[in-house]
């Protein structure tokens, strides 16, 4: 494995805050993510732009290089299957390493950004997700912030990921509950 991703650390956020007004919403966005306004919109529209055009691409290799575009940390001999989505508004927090495939319908979503009358019970925040080396995630599965998915592991269909799965091991199930480790297997 080649990659030397430089994995980001967790942030907290700025809780959600929706105006009316298109010109001060971005211009708040802007702020909260530390950058020129119009940046930011070039930013956004461009994401949106590539998220969709991959989201409904029949090519796999078009698929990857969109997202890689979008920010997406993407290694070698990547599969991302068709109707994916990789987080829109952090792509740059996911980290996904060679040989890992994703079956369709897979959602990877890296921050949790509530209104603000939930502080006392959930965070604003936004934290990694990495994905290593030969995990294989099933269809219609959901990688939640902050979780790791292990080594050569196998994430079964359906399943919500909402804390880190060790290597060499199938889990399956909302809540996910861990089926068997087969390291011996694969030695």
């Amino acid at each position: 494995m080649n990659n030397n991703f430089e994995i980001r650390n967790s942030e907290l956020i700025p809780y959600f805050d929706h105006d009316k007004k298109l010109f001060k919403t971005i211009k708040n966005s802007g702020k909260r993510r530390k950058m020129n306004p119009v940046f930011f919109a070039f930013r956004k529209i461009k994401n949106i732009v590539l998220y969709r055009l991959s989201y409904f691409c029949p090519l796999n290799g078009w698929r990857v290089k969109m997202h890689r575009w979008r920010g997406v940390n993407i290694g070698k001999n990547v599969y991302i299957g068709q109707h994916c989505t990789i987080d829109n508004a952090y792509p740059e927090f996911i980290y996904i390493e060679d040989n890992v495939s994703l079956a369709g319908d897979v959602t990877v979503l890296a921050h949790s950004n509530p209104y603000a009358h939930f502080s006392p019970i959930v965070e604003s925040k936004v934290a990694p997700i990495l994905i290593k080396e030969g995990a294989w995630i099933g269809v219609k599965s959901v990688i939640l912030l902050g979780v790791t998915v292990g080594e050569k592991s196998i994430v079964s269909a359906g399943t919500v990921v909402d804390k880190n799965v060790p290597d060499y091991t199938l889990v399956k199930g909302n809540p996910m509950k861990t089926v068997t480790e087969y390291k011996i297997l694969m030695i």
